[in-house]
């Protein structure tokens, strides 16, 4: 189930989200998400671990179809407050989601995988719920600010010493293991949008992204594909021939009984 935020984690998460840091990121998502999902209007989308919601008005912008989930009753609350019946929200944790399979286009995790026990479960139960494609978002334990906000949780941070944080080649990791050898794609918010809000172009391996490996911020993006693998057997029973229906016999013994 992972870490379910009451009204004083809340307080601490918004704290950071109203920080430098953290307009730096949430001006630049938006771009990330668009580039790597490519949603149409009118889509389904899912935000898994949605908080008060500050991504769910992000997809309500796109015109997306929006719904959310966390675990939080508290969180949900807020989200409710914001957004009202703009977005369908649902009370619920991530490794068992209360919904049909492919009842979505997309999902998204966007710094929520960092505070889940069972991580590789929750991707499952994305991919269940989602036809098209899953994002994950989250702060590179590689870059240095993820190196201060691990200290930090070393030190008895009150948000951070809960946080699991990922690089790109553990995220990669998690999905091959959730869906196996599917088409992985990935773009990163670079150290310097931390002052000039820049997003590096998205790329497909370590070559393509210059800075990738120390980027602030992660952004991964998975399209489910959907294999079947059928025996076609030879078939050793000669079929016999088949013989006059029997509703006809029964109309002809019928015919010759009227006669």
């Amino acid at each position: 189930m992972g870490i379910i935020f009451d009204k004083k984690d809340e307080q601490l998460y918004r704290s950071w989200y109203r920080s430098s840091e953290g307009r730096a990121i949430e001006g630049s998502i938006e771009q990330l998400i668009r580039t790597l999902l490519r949603p149409r209007p009118g889509e389904r989308v899912l935000d898994i671990g949605c908080g008060a919601g500050n991504h769910l008005i992000v997809f309500n912008r796109m015109g997306l179809d929006v719904s959310g989930i966390d675990a939080s009753p508290h969180m949900i609350h807020k989200a409710e407050e914001r957004l009202g019946y703009r977005c369908s929200l649902r009370t619920g944790i991530a490794e068992s989601l209360p919904f049909e399979d492919n009842e979505f286009d997309l999902a998204v995790f966007i710094n929520s995988l960092e505070f889940m026990d069972n991580p590789l479960q929750a991707l499952r139960e994305a991919g269940r719920v989602t036809k098209k494609k899953v994002f994950i978002g989250v702060i590179n334990s590689f870059s240095w600010s993820g190196l201060l906000r691990r200290v930090q949780g070393y030190l008895g941070d009150p948000l951070f010493s809960r946080v699991r944080f990922y690089n790109l080649w553990q995220v990669k990791s998690l999905l091959q293991m959730a869906y196996g050898p599917v088409s992985v794609s990935w773009g990163c918010i670079n150290t310097s949008s931390l002052w000039g809000e820049r997003v590096s172009s998205p790329g497909k391996g370590f070559r393509d992204g210059k800075y990738a490996l120390f980027s602030f911020f992660l952004g991964i993006s998975v399209t489910l594909e959907y294999r079947m693998k059928t025996d076609n057997l030879r078939q050793k029973i000669k079929l016999k021939k088949a013989g006059q229906p029997l509703m006809g016999a029964k109309t002809l013994e019928n015919l010759k009984r009227d006669r």
